[in-house]
């Protein structure tokens, strides 16, 4: 089966620094991947390339098998994108914006597809409001809508949700969620990790544009094998000095341990130093952890 995105040996060079140097990457049809990194890590680079916003320097990327330089129209129209950043035009409507944006692929009289849409995004009441009208959350479930007008395959989301509220975030989640099991490959790119542990099958990790880690995300999760222990304390803990907790404000202190002895040890050295428990809660490690610790040794 033809994979949804393909990389291979990308590299992208400006004149002051590499974005890319030399990524493979490979998407399966059907997928929900995560595309994580921290902030220049290459992520936005990759996307512009994909989309065929950017030249590559070095190496190839297809869409659904097509080339994104020598066959940039088939590649463009199996690709939808949402951006980061918020642009619009402040003269159209919603609908407006959205049947020009279909123009931009020869579509015609598709309002029943855009009504569906905004229907799922719960921007039909914002329909004929227009765009400079609406607040930030609502100008991005337009960004999202625009890059669904010509139901394309794959689906780029970047950052689809900083800073927005909780209503678009279950909204939009709820219809991507809806799309993929329709068949569409998505790919995420966001800082919420918590969004990415439980959406992505699979993940990969950049770092000064290179790859540092490709996994599924249930591999990468075992990857962990600490314990983290959050403990609501009562007396002097920073004047016990107690090595291993660290402060997490409002009386908590979290505690991260391979073994249950080393927990045992430090509930002995609490009570040893006068220091109270009033509550403990354990959990593992979650993708968060596993981000950190990973960039961090790459």
């Amino acid at each position: 089966m033809t994979a949804a995105l393909a990389v291979r040996g990308l590299v992208k060079r400006y004149p002051a620094l590499t974005a890319l140097q030399g990524v493979d990457l490979e998407v399966a049809a059907g997928e929900f991947f995560g595309l994580l990194g921290p902030n220049g890590a290459g992520k936005t680079t990759l996307i512009s390339i994909l989309a065929g916003l950017t030249r590559a320097s070095e190496g190839r990327a297809a869409v659904m098998g097509f080339d994104v330089q020598s066959q940039y129209r088939e590649a463009r129209r199996r690709l939808g994108v949402v951006p980061q950043e918020l642009v619009y035009d402040p003269f159209f409507t919603v609908r407006e914006t959205l049947r020009i944006q279909s123009g931009y692929f020869g579509l015609k009289h598709n309002d029943d597809w855009l009504d569906e849409v905004m229907h799922h995004l719960d921007l039909l009441p914002q329909a004929d409001k227009n765009m400079r009208a609406l607040s930030g959350g609502m100008k991005r479930r337009v960004l999202v809508a625009q890059a669904l007008v010509h139901k394309p395959p794959v689906i780029i989301l970047d950052e689809p949700t900083a800073g927005v509220d909780v209503s678009l975030r279950q909204t939009l989640w709820k219809f991507i969620e809806s799309l993929n099991r329709q068949g569409h490959t998505i790919v995420l790119t966001t800082h919420y990790l918590e969004e990415a542990e439980a959406l992505c099958g699979r993940i990969a990790m950049l770092k000064n544009g290179r790859i540092v880690a490709l996994d599924s995300t249930r591999n990468l999760l075992d990857r962990a094998h600490e314990r983290c222990a959050t403990l609501s304390l009562r007396g002097d803990v920073a004047g016990a000095g107690i090595a291993g907790l660290a402060p997490q404000g409002d009386g908590e202190w979290r505690f991260r341990f391979e073994r249950y002895e080393e927990l045992e040890a430090l509930l002995a050295r609490l009570h040893g130093a006068h220091v109270a428990v009033e509550d403990l809660q354990l959990a593992r490690a979650d993708l968060e952890d596993v981000f950190n610790r990973i960039i961090a040794s790459a």
